[in-house]
């Protein structure tokens, strides 16, 4: 950030990382509890982790400090019981400007730090991800279904407006 309030290009990508930290978190929350420390250790060098391999940011608009920001992260693909890394996409979005700032696409490697080398995700570990998946692409099926009647009833309103 600069003393005129602008946030560097650089912030956006620790926005990223943070709220990928965060939404890797959040999976350790809602699994089986058993599993809960090993999704905690995928943030750090211990054994399994998560490491990224590239990230390209699109920004929208410079932001300006002060500001909130909210990051989300989704699944752009879903991963199955070979796979060794995962794709995510986040958006950043500036509640002072009440848009997105940036997006960011992702690419996560599966490292095994003991090993010295690429690892596949555990199968727990894909099974929570591809039902974050579904759920993501079911959510998105019901947005777009809402948004359909909406655009339906909007022409109704206006072929109606027009006929009067």
């Amino acid at each position: 950030m600069t003393s005129q309030g602008h946030v560097n290009n650089v912030i956006y990508n620790r926005l990223a990382e943070s709220g990928r930290v965060n939404w890797t978190r959040n999976l350790a929350q809602f699994s089986d509890p058993k599993y809960q420390q090993e999704w905690f250790d995928l943030m750090s060098p211990k054994s399994i982790g998560l490491i990224l391999a590239s990230i390209r940011t699109d920004f929208k608009f410079p932001m300006t400090f002060p500001d909130r920001v909210t990051v989300l992260h989704k699944l752009v693909t879903k991963p199955d019981y070979s796979s060794d890394r995962f794709y995510l996409e986040a958006v950043m979005y500036s509640e002072q400007q009440r848009r997105p700032a940036a997006k960011c696409f992702e690419d996560i490697v599966v490292y095994d730090y003991r090993a010295a080398k690429k690892a596949p995700l555990k199968p727990f570990m894909v099974d929570e991800l591809q039902a974050t998946y579904d759920l993501q692409e079911q959510r998105k099926e019901e947005a777009e279904k809402k948004v359909a009647e909406l655009q339906t009833f909007v022409q109704q309103v206006e072929d109606s407006a027009g006929a009067a």
